[in-house]
């Protein structure tokens, strides 16, 4: 398994304060999978998903991850998951003075194997692979929503990573836009045999799952295979 969650609990605060986020979680996800996990606001996908990304540390349970266990790890053994880990977020996290090619170059300067040469090519293959191969001289400002959701893309896919960890990225798109970033999504991942875990609430998009995760109050509450 790429990820193996068992019996994961989390809680925010301590003493009488403490708030239990993550209840027992259980999950296991295979390499090239591709797996939505939905539920209410407040049921515990997000800080599951930063657990999983090495983003948030978990003192309970079993996370592995790619071979490591991350609960009670290392900085460094979450610094090596990161490394292999590609990340999509709602708000596409661009940055407003750098070009949509440099966005992508960014992500590939922790490659140190790779020269700048290498580097230029390879992020102007992932934005032509989204289909920017015409806008990628061009600031975010200047790009639509949807455009900038596939910046983020190529720039996640990129480095090749072994998972895609994406938080609600259509939420912020129209019907089409968003289902068309993850149906690229789901097209580039499958031909890199990229494992992906992606929180939605975006019921349009449940058709390019493997298998649907549903989450409330903390539990996992049902697990749908997708026809």
């Amino acid at each position: 398994m790429v990820i193996d969650v068992h019996n994961l609990n989390f809680s925010f605060g301590s003493g009488s304060l403490t708030q239990p986020v993550l209840k027992g979680i259980d999950l296991a996800i295979r390499k090239g999978e591709i797996v939505l996990m939905t539920g209410p606001s407040g049921s515990g996908k997000t800080t599951l998903l930063t657990i999983i990304g090495g983003l948030r540390q978990a003192s309970n349970g079993s996370v592995v991850i790619l071979g490591e266990q991350l609960v009670n790890s290392n900085e460094q053994t979450k610094v090596k998951i990161r490394r292999q880990t590609g990340y999509i977020f709602q708000q596409h996290n661009l940055l407003k003075s750098l070009t949509a090619l440099q966005n992508v170059c960014m992500t590939l300067e922790l490659q140190r194997d790779l020269t700048e040469s290498e580097r230029q090519y390879r992020a102007q293959q992932m934005l032509a692979a989204v289909g920017l191969e015409d806008r990628m001289h061009y600031f975010p400002e200047a790009l639509s929503g949807g455009q900038r959701q596939r910046v983020s893309i190529a720039r996640a896919l990129a480095g090749r990573p072994k998972i895609i960890l994406a938080d609600e990225p259509t939420a912020s798109l129209d019907r089409q836009s968003g289902h068309d970033a993850v149906e690229i999504l789901k097209q580039l991942a499958k031909e890199l045999n990229t494992t992906i875990l992606l929180v939605t609430h975006d019921y349009r998009i449940l058709d390019i799952a493997d298998r649907v995760v549903e989450l409330e109050d903390g539990f996992v509450k049902a697990v749908e295979k997708q026809e």
